[in-house]
């Protein structure tokens, strides 16, 4: 659709965009603002080892699973009404208010596993609406900037949020911060959004959604269990039978003549390499982000609300460079967009690979503000770019595959990160603990920083100092090796998606020449149409 001819937005679409916005927020700020409620739960519930874990990840894992089905039914059964239904799960159901007066860890884990549900619905509902409110595609551009910062500052602000609730009140509170929004966006959702569905839409194959929930949860569960146990064989085979699940999906898609997930979509220049860049750009951004927070905790020596504190600034740069790059792709073209912002975050990893234990704070959070402005941008654009490519009845299903490579990119990320580190502090501890550490001890201070820290204080407190001191050494030098490493990749990402992203067009044109959106324009004007009348 040309932008000349497209209807610009007016104050109900600006309004709808508000309420989109929050539960956006809402869906990330449940993964982030658990983590400092976790040792005065652990007290009140006395979870086992393996139930904190489920406490902790069963929210992630869920979202990750359901995303694609959600996306898909809400294309089927109009968007707008998957979104209330999520918002009345998270206010009034057994998701919010069950989890803050949850009386046992099964009871939790059955809340969080709820609340990942309602998140599921929730989030392709949010963005793929903004692609029917929103025709003209430089004010879609910006909304869907604003709705990437949205989510990108409710994992900013889920710490800072839950150190405020907790220092006034039980842990379960941080859990009913969701209720007011939800209220507020079942009252103004039926007024202000359009519903939007595809009227042509063939049943759900229930096989496909349990294929796709099947592997993703798998691949998801592998990866994280990578992270925290190594290389064993368990984790290996919930990876191995997850990618086996999701061939096997793939296939069975190509043969359905209506499929879950329609495979042409990744026919499309715009929906693929988009996808594949957002992928990586996640993996470093987020796994980057798992590894600087430690640092500013373990290395630098500050508690979790004030490392909080210091992770503002890489939010309000990535925030700031966001709408910056979406007035430039304007002009210059979205490509060029992702080449300068990844050029821009394998300089902030370069400035990342001099820390060291004792660069303190000013090092780090530079670095990590200019990988946020290079990365932040790249993954709003790229999110665009996804929902774009595909035709409008499929913006549900190519929302949720957007959103599912954010979560699977992040568990990866953390995951082969934070191995990568945890290899390199291993090689620089080995060798070099101090003498005066018994042997029961050495085993444990060699395999993670947290545990030469505990160990530390249980020693001499010559001793200690010491161990402290090589083991801050290790995981500084470790960051500072992958940092090092994410130079190239950076600079090669950059120089590929430039060149394959080149022909897409700029804002105002189609995300394709010829591609899916710009074909279903007219179609996705009519359904909109169609549906606000409907509302």
């Amino acid at each position: 659709m040309d932008t000349e001819t497209a209807p610009r937005a007016g104050v109900r679409e600006w309004i709808g965009l508000a309420a989109l916005a929050l539960p956006a927020m809402l869906v990330i700020m449940d993964m982030s603002v658990l983590h400092l409620a976790l040792p005065t739960l652990s007290r009140d519930l006395e979870p086992s080892g393996a139930e904190l874990l489920w406490i902790t990840d069963v929210y992630g894992f869920v979202i990750a699973g359901a995303m694609i089905t959600m996306g898909t039914l809400g294309d089927r059964v109009g968007r707008r009404r998957m979104l209330m239904i999520g918002a009345m799960a998270m206010a009034f159901g057994f998701a919010s208010v069950l989890a803050a007066y949850a009386p046992t860890a099964e009871t939790l884990i059955v809340a969080r596993a709820l609340l990942g549900l309602a998140g599921a619905v929730l989030a392709p509902s949010t963005l793929s609406l903004i692609s029917a409110m929103f025709h003209d595609a430089e004010q879609r551009s910006f909304a869907i900037t604003v709705w990437m910062t949205s989510f990108m500052l409710g994992g900013a602000v889920g710490p800072l949020v839950g150190g405020v609730l907790l220092e006034a009140f039980w842990w379960g509170s941080v859990f009913l911060v969701a209720v007011p929004v939800m209220v507020f966006l079942l009252v103004a959702g039926p007024l202000v959004l359009p519903e939007v569905r595809n009227p042509d839409a063939g049943r759900l194959d229930l096989t496909s959604a349990a294929m796709s929930l099947a592997a993703i949860l798998l691949v998801v569960l592998g990866v994280k269990e990578f992270a925290k146990e190594g290389v064993t064989w368990l984790p290996l085979l919930s990876l191995v039978i997850g990618l086996v699940i999701g061939a096997l999906f793939v296939v069975r898609q190509r043969r359905l003549t209506d499929p879950l997930l329609d495979m042409k979509l990744f026919a499309n220049r715009g929906f693929s390499v988009s996808l594949g860049t957002l992928t990586l750009t996640v993996v470093f951004m987020l796994g980057s982000q798992f590894l600087i927070a430690q640092y500013i905790q373990m290395v630098v020596g500050m508690e979790p609300l004030e490392s909080a504190v210091w992770s503002l600034p890489m939010v309000i740069s990535g925030t700031l460079a966001m709408f910056v790059a979406q007035g430039v792709a304007a002009q210059v073209g979205k490509a060029y967009v992702f080449g300068a912002g990844l050029t821009i975050a394998a300089i902030g990893f370069a400035v990342l690979s001099q820390v060291d234990s004792g660069s303190g704070i000013g090092t780090v959070v530079t670095a990590a503000s200019l990988l946020f402005a290079g990365l932040m941008p790249v993954s709003s654009l790229g999110i665009g770019m996804i929902v774009d490519a595909a035709p409008p009845e499929q913006a549900g299903s190519a929302a949720a595959v957007g959103e599912t490579t954010q979560e699977l990119g992040g568990a990866l990320g953390i995951a082969v990160l934070g191995s990568v580190l945890n290899v390199a502090y291993h090689s620089g501890m080995t060798g070099s603990v101090p003498d005066g550490v018994p042997a029961s001890a050495r085993e444990a201070v060699t395999d993670n920083l947290p545990a030469a820290l505990e160990a530390a204080g249980r020693l001499p407190a010559e001793t200690g100092a010491r161990l402290v001191s090589v083991a801050r050494d290790s995981f500084a030098q470790g960051l500072a090796w992958i940092a090092m490493g994410a130079v190239p990749v950076m600079l090669a990402l950059a120089v590929t998606a430039t060149v394959l992203l080149r022909n897409v067009g700029r804002a105002g044109e189609g995300v394709d020449q010829g591609g899916a959106a710009g074909e279903a324009g007219e179609a996705g004007e009519s359904m909109s149409t169609a549906g606000s009348a409907a509302s």
